[in-house]
């Protein structure tokens, strides 16, 4: 759970070169953040299966209403990220930090219960995408900084496997709570509170927390990291707002975020996808919750490959690519004959655009964020991309309400385009950066 040593000259005749052999090929802290991750993504994704069809069937929202709820449910945790990364970086205890967000995301599950109003239900749903945002940035600092940089594509698909695994597992249970029990949507709040609970719970007991003072390695360099991650001397005083902030100044992180934003604008939320393919296919309601599983399954199978092409052929490419995919799956559900197998070829794409997105922004940061300011770095780049979503989700909203939904996605699909093309420019690799 320790940084890999990169004081030693490169070539070194270290016992540890000796052996690298027998290194683990992903550090245990990684394993067990996506355990945590794992359990909190089935209960997640149980809500998040059925909130689409709760909200638009039996509370009877417009497009337009649930567009803005959708967009206060991806976009609060942007706001946030900023806070929590800044959070972490200064008082140097990720593993806090992320545990107060886990923390507030299970509180929120019983609120579910009991709420109807479109005020209540986006509160409740605000204060649980704090807690997502509160935690995300200082996960992935966690990942980031236990993983040497040549690997970080792989620890982050390892990491979104498990995830995924969560996410998989998520909207099967709501579709089998729904299908056995009276008060489905009920019972399915309820459920998942209770498994959030667990995911706190895995996290304190499991994810280390205490920091680590200045050690000798095998070699007789010495290290300054910690076992939570944070991967700040002891010695050093609490990050700054103005030192944050500074990263902007990077040429690199400025790409990421002006590009990651670029493409959110026209990313459309994964509810409105499956609410379109639902419609397109002619789906049984109660098939709907189903419908993650089948982008959650691809998601999982092509997580760790892709994050490993993607430390060998470039990030950007791979980054890039993912939106292709995604862009495809806005051509089927505009284009393609309802036949038996657009459900299969829209979740397929989609979960292709996530494997090659999802973990791979993240890795794409290991080179160009100093250690101390990671999670800040990691926090301005997601704060980027899920404003940006955010929009989308309003835009596409009010686009369905006052167009229908062919207009609004043909607009996407073009946006998209125009957008990865802008991307693919500034994305380039300079002197063999990726």
């Amino acid at each position: 759970m320790y940084l890999t040593d990169r004081s030693a000259p490169a070539g070194a005749d270290t016992e540890r070169g000796r052996r690298r052999g027998l290194r683990p090929k992903v550090a245990p802290v990684v394993l067990v953040l996506g355990t945590v991750s794992l359990i909190t993504d089935i209960s997640s994704e149980m809500v998040a299966a059925v909130l689409p069809l709760y909200l638009v069937t039996t509370l009877g929202f417009s497009p337009l209403g649930f567009g803005a709820l959708d967009g206060v449910y991806n976009g609060v945790s942007a706001l946030v990220q900023l806070t929590g990364g800044h959070l972490a970086d200064r008082v140097r205890n990720h593993k806090l930090i992320a545990g107060l967000g886990y923390g507030l995301s299970a509180l929120c599950k019983p609120l579910l219960l009991l709420t109807s109003s479109i005020g209540a239900l986006g509160t409740v749903l605000a204060l649980d995408r704090t807690g997502k945002g509160l935690r995300t940035a200082p996960r992935d600092a966690m990942i980031s900084l236990s993983t040497p940089p040549d690997r970080q594509g792989r620890a982050f698909g390892i990491h979104r496997a498990m995830d995924t695994t969560g996410a998989m597992l998520g909207p099967l249970a709501a579709f089998l709570i729904l299908n056995a029990a009276a008060d489905g949507y009920d019972a399915v709040f309820g459920v998942s509170a209770c498994v959030a609970v667990l995911g706190v719970v895995v996290l304190v007991l499991f994810v280390p927390g205490r920091r680590q003072h200045t050690r000798p390695d095998e070699a007789g360099a010495r290290q300054d990291t910690a076992p939570d991650g944070s991967g700040a001397p002891p010695g050093r005083p609490p990050v700054r707002v103005r030192e944050a902030l500074a990263l902007l100044r990077l040429p690199r992180l400025r790409a990421l975020a002006g590009c990651a934003a670029l493409l959110g604008l026209t990313t459309v939320s994964d509810a409105f996808v499956y609410l379109l393919l639902q419609r397109r296919a002619g789906l049984a309601e109660e098939w709907f919750p189903l419908l993650p599983l089948g982008t959650a399954v691809v998601f999982l199978l092509l997580a760790v490959p892709l994050g490993a092409l993607a430390d060998r052929v470039g990030r950007h490419t791979v980054f890039l690519a993912g939106h292709m995919a995604l862009l495809i799956a806005y051509a089927l559900l505009l284009w393609a004959p309802a036949t038996p197998a657009l459900p299969f070829l829209v979740l397929a794409l989609h979960g292709v655009f996530y494997a090659a997105t999802d973990g791979v922004l993240p890795a794409a940061l290991a080179a160009t964020v100093p250690e101390h300011l990671r999670a800040s770095g990691l926090a301005i780049v997601g704060t980027s991309q899920a404003l940006a979503r955010f929009c989308c989700s309003l835009g596409f909203g009010a686009a369905w309400t006052v167009w229908g939904y062919g207009p609004a996605l043909a607009g996407a699909a073009v946006g998209l385009l125009c957008c990865a093309a802008v991307a693919g420019l500034v994305l380039r690799p300079k002197g063999g950066t990726r």
